[in-house]
């Protein structure tokens, strides 16, 4: 089985953040209260090329905290962990504090 995954062209792989599901004080909270569909990018792809050969890279980089559309994506399984690959153009954005 394979361990580790190199998107091809411009694609994404990432490691969707779940929220939580209670308080630190031990409140359960319901499934919708903070969905925010984000993700931690794990790999990146080399790019893709234009109709004249210019390379266009990926706009997000490995290690970024993305916004993903609600569906979507390629479910991938790694060994135990479950990723999703997403092309570039599908990712809604990056994520800051």
């Amino acid at each position: 089985m394979a361990k580790r995954l190199i998107p091809s062209l411009n694609r994404v792989l990432v490691e969707k953040i779940l929220p939580p599901s209670k308080t630190t004080a031990g409140i359960l909270l319901p499934e919708k209260s903070s969905k925010l569909n984000s993700g931690k990018v794990v790999a990146v792809g080399p790019g893709t090329h234009d109709l004249s050969g210019n390379k266009i890279p990926v706009g997000v980089k490995e290690g970024d905290t993305v916004l993903l559309p609600e569906y979507g994506g390629t479910e991938v399984k790694l060994g135990d962990k479950e990723y999703h690959l997403y092309r570039d153009e599908d990712i809604l954005g990056t994520l800051h504090d």
